[in-house]
């Protein structure tokens, strides 16, 4: 490895879900519950060892040997990639726009406040 994306970057949330606002306002329960267990599994990675977590996760990478799969949580461990919550930070949506708009997959900047709501993850927070 030559180097971290995320340490080169900057915080860029890779992980994220979207729907329309009908939906949000209409299954607003659904989308609570699903942010909640989202925020569980961040509970549980600041809460537990790199070892720990690479115990949990292993079944899903059968073909990776426990030492590379707690070398690999590890870098994500002290990079710090898992946040403590889910909220959607305008700083990381412009960076976010940033890297689309120079990838070419975005032509303009769009609003944070006509896009975001972070009304489901602050409250999952709690």
């Amino acid at each position: 490895m030559v180097a971290s994306l995320g340490e080169d970057s900057g915080y860029v949330p890779y992980t994220s879900f979207c729907a329309k606002k009908s939906y949000l306002d209409k299954n607003k329960d659904v989308v609570q519950a699903f942010t909640d267990a989202l925020q569980k599994g961040m509970d549980y990675v600041q809460n537990h060892t790199p070892e720990e977590i690479a115990n949990v996760i292993s079944p899903q990478f059968p073909e990776t040997d426990m030492e590379t799969l707690t070398t690999i949580v590890d870098r994500y461990y002290q990079q710090d990639t898992w946040r403590g919550d889910l909220v959607f930070k305008e700083e990381a949506f412009s960076l976010l726009q940033n890297i689309l708009k120079d990838s070419g997959v975005l032509k303009e900047n769009v609003s944070y406040e006509d896009l975001v709501t972070t009304e489901f993850a602050e409250k999952a927070a709690k």
